[in-house]
C-alpha cells in the first residue's frame, strides 16, 4: 500500500472533534500511517494487562494512550483555534497554513 500524505505532523497542537475525548488539546507522539491513526499525548487512555517480566515479578494494569483515527482531530491555529489545514507554495519550499486566517501553522 503505497504511502498516503496527511497534513498533521507530530509534534502539532491538535483538537479532538469526536469520540469519548471530544473538546480536549494535546500534542501529536505518533502518526501510524498504515492505517491513517494518530497517537495523541494523555489522550483515548485505555487499559493494558502487562505480563510479569521477571520470575516472582506480578503482572500489571497500566494506561496508554490509543490511536485515534486522523479524521477524529484538528491542528490548532494560534489565532483562531481549530482549522483545516492548506499547503502553499512559497517560492521553492511548501508552508503549511490555516484555512480560516492564512497564516502559517
Amino acid at each position: 500500500m503505497a504511502d498516503v500524505k496527511y497534513k498533521i505532523k507530530k509534534g502539532d497542537q491538535v483538537k479532538i472533534i469526536a469520540g469519548k475525548d471530544s473538546g480536549k488539546i494535546g500534542r501529536v507522539l505518533k502518526i501510524q500511517r498504515e492505517n491513517g491513526r494518530a497517537i495523541i499525548e494523555g489522550l483515548n487512555m485505555v487499559k493494558k494487562t502487562v505480563k510479569p517480566k521477571a520470575q516472582g515479578e506480578k503482572g500489571n494494569i497500566i494506561e496508554i494512550e490509543a490511536a485515534i483515527d486522523l479524521s477524529n482531530v484538528q491542528v490548532l491555529c494560534k489565532k483562531c483555534g481549530p482549522t483545516r489545514v492548506g499547503v502553499k507554495i512559497d517560492g521553492d519550499s511548501k508552508v503549511r497554513i490555516c484555512k480560516k486566517c492564512g497564516e502559517a501553522l
